[in-house]
């Protein structure tokens, strides 16, 4: 077989199908092991951005607006994307177009910051209000209705299943969602205080303690609440910072439906 020039991520070398070389004709690197470790990197964008496994290369395919056999080999290792649909594809799952081509500096954009199981000054919960993140990944804005039967079948990034997003730190588990408060149940009269309208994260994978602020789902009641759990002994309650609403008592007709650890306000 001839040596023929290869042009790969905009840098031309001579080689076979199998084995890229350089100019000097000493081996570099195997096309192989590239097309595999941009395949790790782009399952690994898909899973962080909470892209659900069923579908997956119809979805890119759609994207990127090439074939489903196209993004089927960019999954399996055996393509690589062109330039212009490789930078499609990172502006879609939100990483550095410069790691998910070619590995290398960090997989997101700028820096945000992170809040997980973090203590108040008050002692009390788990969400502090946080500064607006920097752009990162996006997660889903859905209603209390959609909350409440959520599961991790559901596919957030479905087109059509919600209207609004918002960055998340990069560390957020991949079917984490927003949610905005409503009503003034979790407004307290002092300590934390989580009034209405405020933006709150909920993270399915993080697990939710005594004192976590949790998302539920009771099973007489078609949308989720925002509640703080309470554990005493044997006995669980989801109980609201404002003293001026009921304590619930849950007693296996509830479901965690995840911890919140962020809250923010949006001022526009």
């Amino acid at each position: 077989m001839s040596n023929v020039p290869i042009c790969t991520f905009g840098t031309c070398y001579i080689g076979t199908e199998s084995t890229i070389k350089s100019k000097d004709n000493e081996p570099m690197v195997h096309i192989d092991d590239l097309r595999q470790d941009f395949s790790r990197r782009l399952r690994k964008a898909t899973a962080a951005a909470g892209w659900s496994e069923r579908g997956l290369g119809a979805q890119l395919a759609r994207i990127a607006e090439a074939t489903p056999k196209a993004a089927s080999k960019w999954l399996n290792g055996e393509a690589i994307p062109r330039q212009e649909k490789m930078e499609v594809l990172a502006a879609a799952l939100q990483v550095r177009a410069e790691w998910l081509q070619f590995g290398k500096g960090s997989m997101y954009p700028g820096s945000t910051m992170e809040i997980r199981e973090a203590a108040t000054e008050y002692g009390v919960g788990n969400v502090i209000p946080a500064p607006e993140p920097s752009e990162s990944r996006m997660a889903p804005v859905i209603s209390s209705v959609q909350a409440g039967s959520w599961t991790e079948a559901v596919d957030l990034y479905a087109p059509g299943y919600a209207e609004k997003w918002e960055p998340v730190p990069p560390n957020t588990c991949p079917y984490a969602f927003w949610l905005v408060v409503k009503g003034d149940s979790m407004t307290a009269p002092s300590g934390l205080s989580i009034p209405d309208g405020f933006l709150i994260l909920v993270e399915p994978s993080v697990p939710a303690h005594n004192g976590s602020l949790v998302v539920a789902k009771l099973t007489d009641e078609n949308e989720a609440t925002f509640k703080k759990l309470v554990l005493d002994g044997p006995n669980k309650y989801l109980k609201p910072l404002n003293p001026d609403y009921k304590t619930i008592h849950i007693n296996g007709n509830c479901r965690i439906v995840g911890t919140v650890t962020t809250a923010k306000m949006k001022l526009a």
